[in-house]
C-alpha cells in the first residue's frame, strides 16, 4: 500500500461488500452484452479468481452503489506467458497468429524485467449505460494509467473489447497494439465474449501527451481518493486507518486493493 494514499481504510467488510457488488454489476453488464451466458454467473456475479489479488478501480454514485470498475494486476517478477490472462485469448489458440503473440509478450516482458517492472494487467472493465461514451470513461481508463504510476510503473496488457468502443478510447489515451519482428497483432473475434478484440498494451510512462495533465490530476487525486483493504497490510497501516468513518468512503470513485 503506497504512503501517499492517505485515503486509505483498512474495512473487510466493506471490501468484500464493494467487491461482491463489483462482480455482480460486471456480470450483469455482460450478460447484457451477451458476453457471457447466465451459466457463467456465480451468485449473481462474474467471479474469477483473480479478482481477489488484484486492485479495483470503482466508479461509486452517491448512494454508495458501483456503476463502474476496472481491475488492474500486477503479477511476481519470475512471470511468463503462460501465467498471464493473454495467453487464454482466442488469438492465443490462433495457429497463424499464437505464436507471433507469444513472441510479443515473451519480448515485453523481458523489457519490463530489464527495467524492473512488474508484468500486468488491466481488465474487468465494465460502464453503467448512462457513463458509457462520457467524459467519466475516459477519466476511469486514464485513472488506471495514473495507478500503474502511483505504483511504481508498468506496461500492463489488456484484452480490450470493440464492443461500445472501449478500445477506441484505451488506444485514444496510449494504448498500443503489440508488435513482433514489425508484425503487427491483429484484432480478433474472441469466442467465449463473443465480440471483436484487441490486445493493447500501456505504458506507464508514455501515455498519449495529450492527457498528461489528466494523469497527474489523477495522481494527485488518487492520494486521497478512499481506498480499501481486506486486512492484508502492515500493522501500522492498520492502526492508523481503522478509525477512519464509513461514510468517508461513499465518493464518486474507490480503489478496493
Amino acid at each position: 500500500m503506497p504512503a501517499a494514499f492517505v485515503g486509505a481504510r483498512c474495512d473487510p467488510s466493506l471490501h468484500h461488500d464493494l467487491l461482491d457488488q463489483a462482480q455482480k454489476f460486471r456480470g450483469r453488464v455482460y450478460l447484457e452484452d451477451g458476453a457471457i451466458k447466465p451459466s457463467q454467473l456465480i451468485d449473481g456475479g462474474h467471479r474469477l479468481d483473480i479478482d481477489h489479488s488484484s486492485w479495483h478501480l470503482l466508479v461509486v454514485d452517491p448512494r454508495g452503489r458501483v456503476r463502474g470498475c476496472a481491475r488492474y494486476k500486477e503479477y511476481p517478477a519470475a512471470t511468463t506467458y503462460w501465467d498471464l490472462g493473454v495467453s487464454r485469448s482466442s488469438l492465443a489458440k490462433s495457429t497463424e497468429w499464437g505464436q507471433t503473440l507469444k513472441g510479443a509478450v515473451d519480448a515485453e516482458l523481458a523489457r519490463s524485467r530489464h527495467l524492473n517492472y512488474p508484468a500486468a494487467e488491466c481488465g474487468g472493465w465494465a460502464l453503467d449505460e448512462e457513463i458509457r461514451g462520457t467524459a467519466e470513461a475516459l477519466r476511469m481508463a486514464l485513472t488506471v494509467y495514473a495507478l500503474t504510476a502511483e505504483l511504481g510503473g508498468s506496461a500492463p496488457f489488456s484484452c480490450a473489447t470493440r464492443r461500445h468502443g472501449s478500445a477506441s478510447i484505451l488506444r485514444r489515451i496510449g494504448g498500443k497494439p503489440l508488435e513482433y519482428c514489425r508484425l503487427q497483432l491483429p484484432a480478433y473475434y474472441d469466442d467465449p465474449y463473443q465480440c471483436e478484440m484487441e490486445i493493447l498494451q500501456f505504458i506507464s510512462w508514455a501515455p498519449n501527451p495529450r492527457y498528461d495533465i489528466w494523469i497527474k490530476e489523477g495522481r494527485m487525486s488518487l492520494r486521497s481518493v478512499p481506498v480499501l483493504t481486506n486486512g492484508a497490510a502492515g500493522p501500522e497501516w492498520v492502526a492508523n486507518m481503522r478509525s477512519r468513518p464509513a461514510e468517508d468512503l461513499m465518493s464518486k470513485s474507490a480503489f478496493a486493493g
